[in-house]
């Protein structure tokens, strides 16, 4: 790869995608910043000569063509692709409708399947290239309330360890992202973060305080959503990506914790799967 890379970044309007792409631009590199409005995208990462902003659903393969397209035709070449763009189901899993927990799934998982499906082909043609997923701390701990959205983030977590090994070959690396809980946008209400559609009295009154909580959180997260675009530039340009990044000490305890408990319940059932036999 050369010093200076074209970023592809999806989901640049808001959140995190508009700290990375501020990040790549101040390292000199030129960033093709995708959202679903364009011009959202320039308000918020701001004018640049080295930015190119444009329209992308990300669950519209047609789009995804298009905007890979446009971005070849300005720069000539693309070198760093950003999944980042994601949205939160925010449930129970009985209150989440059949159609928000698809809706979940075409966002956060099929799409950056879309994007990487464009572009992947470009990375592989130059024999160079990086494919950055932005997945979750939900990508490895499930819990009460996020049943979709961790579906989801864990869907992609395989994705992209599966991915590896076969695009190593060809001189294209990957990381997957593991944010814990950073001020970002994802918890802004009606955009980012939608609440369930289901009405169930058991789960009424969890429903009440989960939303509450929340709500509460909102803007108040411990991370730096700037430091860790910073941070994502600083390891692309390091010449070889980790597998994995986990970033921020909440991303760190709950992953170890869930690594904790997994060793513990092999350890129990050492013994049980030995007696079963299992192998002939």
């Amino acid at each position: 790869m050369t010093d200076t890379k074209v970023w592809f970044i999806t989901g640049a309007s808001r959140g995190m995608g508009i700290d990375i792409a501020q990040a790549a631009l101040a390292a000199g590199h030129f960033v093709v910043a995708t959202g679903r409005d364009p011009q959202r995208v320039i308000d918020a990462v701001g004018a640049h000569d080295n930015l190119l902003a444009l329209a992308l659903d990300v669950t519209d393969p047609a789009a995804a063509e298009s905007a890979a397209a446009a971005a070849v035709e300005r720069f000539g070449r693309i070198d760093v692709l950003v999944n980042n763009a994601g949205n939160f189901y925010a449930g129970f899993f009985e209150t989440l409708s059949a159609d928000q927990v698809r809706a979940q799934m075409e966002t956060n998982f099929f799409g950056p399947l879309n994007v990487t499906r464009v572009i992947l082909p470009l990375l592989r043609r130059q024999r160079s290239g990086q494919i950055i997923t932005v997945t979750s701390t939900a990508g490895f701990v499930g819990g009460g309330f996020t049943s979709a959205y961790a579906a989801s983030k864990h869907a992609l977590e395989g994705w992209m360890e599966s991915l590896a090994p076969e695009v190593a070959p060809f001189g294209v690396e990957t990381m997957s992202v593991e944010p814990g809980f950073f001020r970002t946008e994802l918890l802004v209400e009606g955009s980012s973060t939608l609440w369930p559609e289901v009405d169930i009295d058991d789960y009424a009154d969890q429903t009440k305080q989960t939303i509450e909580a929340w709500r509460q959180m909102h803007g108040t997260q411990a991370g730096d959503p700037a430091k860790l675009g910073a941070a994502l530039v600083t390891l692309s340009d390091s010449g070889a990506l980790p597998g994995r990044f986990i970033a921020g000490a909440d991303a760190m305890g709950g992953i170890e914790e869930k690594q904790a408990t997994v060793q513990q319940q092999i350890d129990a059932h050492r013994e049980l799967s030995a007696s079963l036999s299992y192998d002939a």
